[in-house]
């Protein structure tokens, strides 16, 4: 992992640690434990989620930015299949609660998104190489 991607990590994971306390807390407070454990829950699953995707893509960019984008979509497509699952598959749990699980991991994949996508906005990354030669250039043909 490059020292992009761990500013990309923490830009994103930090906010979104300060908003599923939040979240647990309130949670605790309005439905008591079982809505805190909810929470929780909620809060690692989305950690989980995007800290592995962003992994992923990481690795994949370094092969090639067409498998880049291949895995960036395979790893959302996962994300949105296994969450219905979850989400389905928990719907009916009685050990915490399943609302306050859906609303903290609706609050925090906003964060993650939004701290992502600020971190991103804020690193120092050339997006053109400077170095290429262009075939078929003027300054080629000097």
């Amino acid at each position: 992992m490059q020292d992009n991607d761990l500013r990309m990590l923490r830009a994103a994971a930090i906010p979104t640690a300060l908003v599923g306390l939040i979240a647990v807390v309130v949670a605790a407070f309005l439905v008591g434990s079982k809505g805190a454990l909810g929470a929780g829950i909620g809060v690692v699953v989305v950690a989980a989620f995007f800290t592995i995707s962003l992994i992923a893509v990481a690795y994949a960019a370094r092969i090639s930015p067409v498998i880049m984008m291949a895995t960036a979509m395979g790893t959302y497509l996962v994300k949105i299949l296994v969450l219905a699952v979850l989400l389905e598959r928990f719907a009916d749990a009685t050990t915490w609660d399943p609302q306050s699980f859906s609303l903290t991991v609706i609050a925090c994949t906003i964060c993650w998104t939004i701290g992502e996508a600020r971190g991103f906005l804020r690193l120092r990354m050339l997006y053109v190489d400077p170095e290429v030669k262009v075939p078929g250039s003027i300054e080629e043909k000097r």
